[in-house]
């Protein structure tokens, strides 16, 4: 007589169906990425010869930022918001940008302070919410200012950073054609300034860093580019970026 096989068990069952949904999941993750991702513009990145301006991206953990030299925030492509920025903070060689939701951004300087509250209204409210600019001066470059940050850094070329410039003066709320700035920002010398835009989960600080980074011809995936360590892949895999390498241990962040 055949033994009858021990039908498995409830636990087993659930196992596998959340093996499944997993698989599911990923495979979907996958083919949105695929199906999302915009190419670079050879025209415009890399660089070609000495003329290239850099530009760097910071992810601090649960945000990125951009950096770029404030000598390249009054070339072509820039407007009245990038040249009174300049103006301000003409004491800085190079200044990082921010862009998020106002009310998380400005109550967030880390995850320490998180509020799940905070984080669930600005992805969640139909509509989105409005956004606000960081501005922060640096007084040395972006691994000495963020030592202990992962950072990629890029050579776009002259019609790429203008490009850039155009859609970065284009994330400034304008007052009588002068950018409103909105009270101290989270750390160093900065400013929060009123921004164009709604944040929400479809479009959060670190789509908006990647779409910088598009204008100026980098290939970009928002799929990825969603979570700050997805950007920084993203653009090791598809820009060919390397991370700077750390900083010494005795550099503290501004």
């Amino acid at each position: 007589m055949r033994p009858r096989r021990a039908a498995p068990s409830r636990a087993t069952s659930i196992l596998g169906g959340a093996a499944a949904l997993l698989a599911t999941g990923l495979g979907l993750l996958v083919l949105a990425a695929l199906l999302t991702a915009r190419p670079g513009d050879p025209d415009l990145y890399p660089a070609r010869g000495a003329d290239g301006a850099a530009v760097a991206l910071v992810s601090h953990g649960w945000h990125s930022g951009l950096v770029l030299s404030r000598a390249d925030l009054t070339g072509a492509g820039s407007g009245p918001a990038l040249a009174a920025i300049a103006t301000r903070f003409r004491a800085y060689p190079e200044i990082e940008f921010g862009w998020g939701e106002a009310r998380f951004y400005r109550a967030t300087p880390t995850l320490a302070q998180f509020d799940a509250g905070l984080a669930l209204a600005a992805l969640f409210t139909p509509g989105g919410r409005d956004g606000v600019v960081q501005v922060v001066g640096l007084e040395r470059p972006a691994r000495d200012s963020f030592p202990h940050s992962g950072i990629v850094a890029a050579r776009v070329s002259p019609a790429g950073l203008a490009r850039l410039l155009a859609r970065l003066e284009a994330s400034f709320r304008l007052v009588d054609g002068q950018p409103v700035a909105g009270g101290p920002g989270l750390y160093g010398p900065s400013l929060f300034y009123e921004g164009e835009g709604r944040f929400s989960y479809a479009n959060v600080c670190n789509h908006w860093a990647a779409r910088l980074l598009g204008a100026a011809g980098l290939p970009i995936t928002p799929v990825l580019d969603t979570h700050p360590a997805g950007l920084l892949l993203d653009l090791r895999w598809r820009a060919g970026l390397t991370p700077l390498p750390p900083a010494g241990a005795n550099l503290s962040k501004p």
